[in-house]
This record gives C-alpha cells, structure tokens and sequence, in this order.
C-alpha cells in the first residue's frame, strides 16, 4: 500500500479544498462542511482542466426554475473551471450530469494533525 501525507487537517477548513501531491500526481483534497476529507485526482475528467481552479459549491435541486435557483449538499459539489461541470464528494466524485462517469479517486484517513492518501 502506498501512502503519503498531503496536508494537515489545519490547512483545510470545512468546506475548502486544496491542491496537493500525491508521488508526481497531482491531488485535490477536499474537505466538506461536516469537516470530513476526501482526495480525487486533480484532472476533470472532460478536458483536464485543473479542479483545484474551480470551487466547492452545492448542486441546484429540483425545484429550481431560471433565476430563482435552490441548492442542495453546500459545500460537496466540485464544479470544474471551465465548462461547468459537476462532481458530487459524497458520491464518489461521480459526475452530476452523467453518474456513470467520475473523477479517479483516492482513500483519506486522518492520524492526529495529517492528511494521509493512500491506495
């Protein structure tokens, strides 16, 4: 099992997200407002772009309609930089749009202060 330390839990706040390094991969580690962590390949999976560029946001729901919108899961929805796509953490990093694909991702566990990835 490979395993490595990526941040400490001090350098996320709930609901932040950082890029960081995983051997030569590059992570982005998230952690969502009920302060637990998660760590996906740093790379969309439509066209590359870097996630880390992108925000932590929520998903809208249902009930929305053009310019009244109503979001859900604040804070665990990665939206990509430059076409807007959506990931759900909680889900896998699967796409919103389209469940059957999602982001590559990582085991995260927490030993006292560190972040730790591992495979």
């Amino acid at each position: 099992m490979r395993e490595q330390v990526v941040c400490n839990s001090t350098d996320l706040k709930p609901g932040e997200m950082m890029k960081s390094t995983f051997g030569k991969q590059s992570v982005l580690v998230c952690r969502t407002p009920d302060g637990e962590y998660y760590a996906f390949m740093n790379q969309c999976i439509h066209q590359g772009a870097p996630l880390d560029k992108g925000m932590l946001c929520g998903a809208t729901t249902e009930s929305s309609n053009p310019g009244k919108y109503e979001y859900c899961h604040k804070g665990e929805i990665i939206r990509c930089p430059w076409h807007g796509r959506e990931f759900d953490i909680k889900n896998e990093g699967r796409m919103l749009a389209n469940p059957n694909k999602k982001i590559p991702s990582f085991k995260v566990r927490v030993e006292g202060e560190q972040v730790i990835v591992y495979k």
